[in-house]
């Protein structure tokens, strides 16, 4: 693990806003991992806020939702976050945000629901991971084996991001009644909240309002909030190559999650909006906002504006794990945590090469200082970095920062030459695409994508 520079100082302060509703929303029909959904409804027809617009028969998906009441003006191909493109629905706002959503339950009714019954409100509610992952939320509610405990994700560790964060500042009250459900359904008693050091406010508030759940305070590093980083940082179990937490007893969940979850049992309101950071070099209003899914980013970034210069980059997600963008069009997704958009300085201009020498102890130090220079480089406003990618040095950087003890530089190789079953003895599945060997590769060689490559040719 590495300690990143933060920025979060631009946001972490700033209360979560209500974004304006948009005039139209452009809501994929894939949002989720597993089967993409099929359109319940058709070209004319009217719609209310929350109601479901999207389902598919299968084991592993999850509804779609309206997110503003309106018109169905179309259900067309789209610019899509994660896919590039993707079938989505068009509703054209009426501004009454009409719903029928029923009153919220009594909490004598809460009281007397079944996990069964829990889990099945979660289903309807849309839920899936918020922490970026995207996996139904109703199945990891009922894993295939039994679980002795609950870990919840509070860590945020990705730089710029802060949506969580203010999520358990502003609604702790909620996250915690949130928790006693998924607690119920998994029928266990041992619950740790996981906060980094770097939130002392969200870490006081927890440990006041809750005594019945451990609050661990972790160290402010980078991938802090992986889930197994997370497992072995407090239980001191490791999570056995090609397995699942829940195959040691554990599981974990994203704080916005436990929250979707919260309002889907109490308030009967599907997931149909979500906290996103809006952050980075060029937005002059950084942001914390509420905003209905289907939203177009642009909506967003001009909400935050006026942009202090054009951006090189537009990334959904944190900078090391999330998607680089390329159109303003697409929409905000459930799994949708910030825009960042970075300016473009270049660390090394096109006249300047590094030369490295065929002495594997000079190779090291060479890589070491470059490093340096990459990192003094990357924290001074210069964001997004577009750099030559060289030859491997074999200076074993990647190795050494691997949070899941991998390989990076022999799963890139095997991918890059199509020896797939070779990537695969490497332990090209496990790799949790944190993106760390990037970071600190010294020929700035796309480590993750060429890993990315090979996860999907393995499966």
């Amino acid at each position: 693990m590495v300690r990143l520079e933060e920025h979060k100082t631009e946001t972490e302060n700033k209360a979560i806003e209500k974004m304006p509703q948009p005039s139209k929303v452009y809501i994929p029909l894939s949002q989720h991992l597993g089967k993409i959904c099929e359109p319940q409804v058709k070209i004319g027809d009217y719609v209310f806020t929350g109601q479901r617009i999207g389902s598919a028969q299968a084991n592993v998906y999850a509804p779609i939702h309206a997110s503003v009441s309106g018109k169905i003006t179309s259900i067309q191909e789209w610019p899509h976050p994660v896919l590039g493109r993707g079938k989505s629905i068009v509703i054209e706002n009426d501004g009454q945000d009409k719903s029928q959503i029923p009153n919220p339950k009594s909490q004598i009714e809460i009281d007397n629901l079944t996990a069964e019954q829990i889990r099945n409100i979660v289903l309807e509610a849309g839920i899936v991971g918020m922490g970026g992952a995207s996996f139904p939320t109703y199945i990891k509610l009922n894993p295939p084996k039994p679980v002795d405990t609950l870990i919840i994700n509070g860590a945020e560790c990705e730089p710029y991001l802060t949506g969580d964060y203010r999520l358990m500042v502003e609604k702790t009250k909620e996250i915690l009644q949130g928790i006693e459900l998924v607690a119920r359904c998994l029928g266990i008693k041992q619950v740790y909240i996981a906060i980094e050091d770097n939130k002392p406010e969200a870490i006081k508030r927890f440990s006041i309002l809750d005594s019945r759940f451990s609050v661990k305070v972790l160290k402010s590093q980078y991938p802090q909030g992986g889930e197994k980083q997370l497992i072995k940082n407090i239980l001191g179990r490791e999570v056995p190559q090609g397995k699942l937490p829940f195959d040691i007893g554990v599981v974990v969940h994203n704080v916005a999650t436990v929250f979707a979850v919260y309002e889907a049992v109490y308030l009967n309101k599907p997931l149909y909006e979500r906290v996103v950071t809006v952050a980075g070099s060029c937005i002059s209003n950084p942001k914390n906002l509420l905003v209905r899914i289907g939203t177009p980013i642009k909506d967003l970034i001009d909400f935050c504006g006026p942009l202090k210069e054009e951006p090189a980059k537009i990334i959904i997600g944190g900078p090391m794990m999330g998607i680089a963008q390329f159109s303003d069009k697409v929409p905000v997704i459930k799994s949708t945590t910030g825009i960042l958009l970075f300016n473009k300085k270049i660390a090394f201009g096109d006249n300047s090469k590094v030369r490295f020498s065929a002495c594997p102890g000079l190779v090291f130090w060479q890589a070491r200082v470059v490093r340096k220079v990459l990192y003094t480089f990357l924290h001074h406003k210069k964001e997004a970095v577009f750099n030559e990618e060289l030859p491997c040095i074999r200076c074993g950087a990647c190795v050494r920062e691997c949070p899941v003890f991998l390989m990076p530089s022999l799963i890139s190789l095997a991918s890059e030459k199509g020896l797939w079953s070779q990537a695969k003895i490497y332990g090209a599945s496990d790799c949790i695409e944190c993106g760390l060997c990037n970071y600190v590769c010294p020929a700035n060689i796309r480590l993750v994508h060429h890993i990315k490559r090979a996860k999907i040719e393995v499966k």
